[in-house]
């Protein structure tokens, strides 16, 4: 019984994971829903080993997040214009501010 608790809680964790979670966007709804769907799909089709953390990731694994942020990158460039930044991991924080459209 111990070891069917310990595979639904390992099989919970994995999906949490690798649920999407947005805490504040100012995207339109389409673009952020489509966003997220990009990254879950990068994330899935480059899904070696991405559950371990990064300090303890195989090369190879490196090479998969880096491969799905390129992904995610060059898709978003391609359809919304340049300047994304794509950031996969965890551990870490950041700061991003923006301008708004401004009139000169």
């Amino acid at each position: 019984m111990g070891e069917t608790e310990g595979k639904k809680d390992e099989a919970d964790y994995k999906r949490l994971q690798t649920f999407p979670l947005v805490r504040h966007s100012d995207m339109p709804e389409e673009m952020r829903v489509e966003t997220m769907e990009l990254c879950v799909t990068a994330c899935e089709k480059f899904s070696n080993n991405n559950e371990l953390p990064p300090t303890r990731l195989p090369p190879t694994s490196l090479v998969s997040l880096q491969s799905a942020a390129k992904m995610i990158k060059e898709t978003m460039d391609k359809k919304f214009g340049s300047s994304w930044h794509v950031v996969i991991g965890e551990g870490f924080g950041f700061e991003i501010t923006h301008e708004l459209v401004t009139s000169g």
